[in-house]
């Protein structure tokens, strides 16, 4: 029995009459972040945070043997982030006053089929200017050596109309790199990653541009796999994340980089089949967070919260991550932004096993 209850995919716990934990599977310990230690002998209440009034409910099907299930609800421990779960309750079938309590982390599809759908959309408004942006870039490099070329001539006042031009012209440059981007149906070049050695490059270039004023805080788990992913794209989405969090934070702030192990977590895609992100990879910044009349549409094409913003970065962010078959979510509060990547391991065909 020991076996099989260790051997669940599942992350469960078992509960007694007093609503302390009496066991915890292998499961749920990676879930919740606690080892069984911690949580053996532990009030269920004040060990796993759910942002539901559940107590009253609970002891009810308790006290009735009867069964609870409780659908999308966000689950937290200690330091570990809150993800949406369902919840189900179970009396033991032995007959015991024991109950079962299993997590089962959210499958994410909806918002994936939302994603891809809105990325097909946005394809489609920016096609034309995807088809152009090679003709729109070869005048722009012209216009821009022939302003660089004029203020070689004009006096310094001059010259601020030229370094205006310029500068327009390589910000237009910029939106359109990102546009043939977002476009590019070009399959991912996927390979085995350590994701900590993309990160400490994405951190050290943030350190000495963007990201100056703020404070770089390295949370690693040593121990993590290796990623199955694109790793030039892989690094563009950590540098977008950052750049956008260092904007968000001011002098004195601070960035966390936060990396764990969740295996627990599956995404269902739009084929039915099921994919493994056990990697987990958290930009955590102390800023305003996201307004939220954006919040829940921050992936979207063309939604941006800055003045000027083209609204690309983060749809681009969450392009890439889908096409390696990953996951990006987000949760923010005044205070505490956290952009979450989920990524998956080598294949089993790539690394020997069975």
């Amino acid at each position: 029995m020991n076996a099989l209850w260790n051997s669940l995919p599942v992350p469960a716990l078992l509960l007694n009459p007093d609503d302390t934990i009496a066991q915890s599977n292998p499961a749920a310990e990676a879930f919740l972040n606690l080892s069984s230690r911690s949580l053996i002998g532990a009030l269920l209440w004040d060990t796993v945070m759910i942002d539901a009034p559940l107590e009253s409910a609970y002891a009810r099907a308790s006290a009735n043997r009867s069964s609870l299930f409780i659908n999308d609800v966000d689950v937290s421990s200690g330091e570990r982030s809150p993800l949406q779960c369902n919840i189900q309750f179970a009396p033991l079938l032995d007959g015991g006053d024991q109950m079962l309590m299993i997590f089962e982390p959210r499958e994410m599809a909806t918002r994936l089929n939302k994603s891809a759908k809105s990325i097909r959309a946005a394809r489609s408004a920016i096609g034309m200017a995807e088809m152009l942006a090679h003709e729109i870039k070869n005048p722009l490099a012209g216009i821009t050596g022939a302003a660089q070329l004029l203020s070689m001539t004009l006096s310094a006042e001059d010259c601020e109309m030229t370094d205006l031009i310029v500068e327009e012209s390589r910000r237009i440059v910029k939106l359109l790199e990102q546009v043939e981007q977002f476009g590019n149906l070009q399959p991912p070049n996927r390979s085995e990653v350590n994701i900590h050695d993309v990160l400490d490059r994405a951190r050290q270039s943030a350190s000495v541009g963007f990201g100056a004023h703020m404070m770089m805080i390295q949370d690693y788990d040593p121990s993590l796999p290796s990623a199955y992913v694109d790793a030039d794209q892989f690094l563009q989405v950590l540098l977008n994340l950052l750049k956008n969090a260092s904007e968000a934070g001011g002098a004195g702030g601070s960035i966390r980089l936060h990396t764990f192990y969740e295996p627990s977590l599956r995404m269902k895609r739009d084929d039915g089949t099921v994919a493994h992100l056990p990697l987990q990879i958290e930009i955590i910044d102390d800023g305003p967070g996201l307004p939220p009349d954006i919040a829940s549409d921050v992936f979207e094409p063309f939604i941006s919260g800055r003045e000027n913003g083209t609204g690309l970065g983060l749809a681009l962010v969450s392009k890439l991550i889908a096409d390696v078959g990953g996951w990006i979510s987000v949760d923010s509060v005044p205070g505490r932004t956290i952009f979450r990547l989920s990524l998956p391991t080598l294949p089993a065909k790539l690394t020997g096993d069975v």
